[in-house]
């Protein structure tokens, strides 16, 4: 049966580096205005971004920062803005020592190479401008790489930097001041759950190319899991029966090569898309040991009262380092990899049935930050079948709109195949707090509407049967209890029914996101 590794016997970190435990993001999921805002707009700008990462490092604890180049606008000039208008915190708190701000980078094989070339050279040049100051060098050294799917396109982003670091010493008469800034870190953000079931193959496979290039293995690893995008394609229940895997196959790579592994979560407020909030960071630490580091996304941060988001980020910071990560047998593994293909046949067809009702409710949902058009696992946009869907946050909002959660879709049937197959251990065995998470989310639910769009779509009949399986197995009724949930469920009432009548119901929309402290 799974064990739990000990943590005695882990290797240490030999990296003359501190890992950083909470990493602020720019995910658009509040549903409030930033608290550092005067204005009270909750919509963050791209020029708004400078002062969110400083209030995220000085007025609430977090440890790092994600700089995102993917799928949306971004300031170049992140580091010198941040030397100039906050000189003496960071001076005192220096960036890629005390903080770090983590640069999250187009994936090239999905888009174009400009933008990861200006990322490159700022990299170099914030190193330049770092040196001149006194202050540690090089301030940013590590990047993630979404959409990890093979090592090699991890040994590539260095090479290419490196390739680039010369050229900058050349062209500008620095031959002699080659320097470690030609290293760069990668971090393989690995987001499809066939491709975290496997993705030890992937770190093993980078170490042999990094031997190869570099004639030495990297001193540390810190592969980053994601949990959005693995929900949205697959459901709640594969998308963390996969996180699982992947945390238990990461420590078994560091037993076989005794390279310290960090490993790094990608998780929002609300369950489907990890379930971590200020109010519950107990039961996420239950839920995923040996997790290193977990993504406070905006949501967490500005939908909360600020004195719950210091103290959670605190107790973070302070238990995260000591968790003990649980390690599956390969017959453990192998149930898991048979859950994942149960519940996500069910949950997959139900979404691409009910696709069109959720694309309607997604174009009134508000944007919170200045994006592209995303590159992602489907293209230029999100999709099951044959049906293109909204990213994660909008595909969660969407569906909470309606007062129909997401976490519901698929899970009622896929437990009662788990039983009849004998899959009921395993389950309970990979998601310790499954009954939790049905009814956080179910307290969401709006019979009503479901009832009016069951009659006139197979797929929310769908839904309708997973509810009342659910609550079958666990003996719970999902609803309403407090107050704040029966206000919930009166106002997706109103989404739905002028939505019927094609008028506006977009103050509805974002009364509701307020209630339940994120907008998806």
């Amino acid at each position: 049966m799974a064990y739990f590794l000990k943590k005695n016997d882990r290797p240490k970190n030999p990296a003359d580096r501190k890992i950083p435990t909470t990493m602020a993001t720019q995910h658009p999921d509040n549903a409030a205005a930033p608290y550092w805002k005067t204005n009270q707009e909750p919509f963050i700008s791209t020029l708004d971004e400078i002062e969110e990462c400083y209030r995220a490092y000085i007025d609430i604890g977090c440890q790092e920062y994600m700089w995102d180049w993917e799928g949306k606008y971004v300031d170049e000039g992140v580091v010198e803005k941040l030397f100039s208008t906050h000189y003496d915190y960071f001076k005192e708190n220096q960036i890629g020592k005390d903080v770090f701000l983590t640069f999250r980078l187009p994936n090239i094989w999905y888009e174009k190479e400009y933008r990861i070339a200006r990322a490159y050279i700022g990299i170099l040049t914030f190193e330049d401008l770092a040196r001149d100051l006194g202050l540690k060098t090089p301030p940013v050294f590590e990047v993630i790489l979404p959409m990890t799917d093979e090592g090699q396109k991890m040994i590539y982003l260095q090479q290419t930097f490196r390739k680039i670091a010369r050229l900058k010493n050349q062209v500008f008469d620095e031959e002699g001041t080659v320097r470690d800034s030609s290293y760069l870190q990668v971090i393989p953000l690995v987001e499809g759950v066939s491709e975290l079931t496997v993705s030890r193959k992937i770190l093993h496979d980078y170490v042999d190319l990094h031997a190869a290039e570099y004639g030495l293995k990297p001193l540390y690893l810190r592969p980053f899991i994601a949990r959005s995008d693995p929900a949205l394609n697959a459901g709640i229940v594969p998308a963390t029966i996969a996180a699982k895997v992947a945390l238990s196959e990461y420590f078994r790579f560091e037993e076989e090569t005794g390279i310290p592994v960090y490993p790094i979560m990608g998780v929002g407020s609300l369950p489907f898309r990890g379930g971590l909030s200020p109010w519950n960071v107990p039961h996420f630490i239950e839920e995923y040991p040996g997790v290193r580091t977990v993504t406070v996304q905006s949501a967490f941060r500005y939908d909360y009262p600020q004195e719950d988001v210091r103290e959670a980020i605190n107790l973070l910071n302070r238990s995260l380092p000591g968790t003990v990560p649980l390690a599956y047998t390969p017959e453990e593994v192998s149930a898991g990899e048979r859950l994942v293909t149960v519940f996500s046949e069910h949950y997959q067809q139900t979404v691409e049935e009910v696709a069109d009702v959720i694309n309607r409710i997604s174009a009134s949902i508000p944007p919170r930050r200045e994006r592209k058009l995303h590159i992602g696992l489907f293209g230029y946009s999100r999709g099951i079948g044959q049906k293109h869907l909204p990213r994660a946050i909008g595909f969660t909002a969407s569906l909470y709109s309606l007062g129909i959660p997401p976490e519901l879709i698929g899970t009622g049937r896929g437990i009662a195949q788990a039983i009849r197959e004998g899959y009921a251990e395993p389950l309970s065995l990979f998601y310790r707090r499954l009954k939790d998470d049905m009814q956080e989310a179910g307290h969401y639910l709006n019979k009503e509407n479901l009832t009016f769009l069951a009659s006139e779509n197979q797929g929310w009949a769908s839904v309708k049967e997973d509810i009342e399986l659910i609550e079958d197995f666990f003996k719970i009724e999902l609803g309403p209890v407090t107050i704040e949930h029966y206000l919930h469920r009166n106002f997706v009432s109103s989404i739905y029914f002028l939505m019927q009548e094609e008028k506006d119901f977009s103050e509805y929309l974002l009364k509701a996101a307020l209630l339940r402290r994120s907008l998806g």
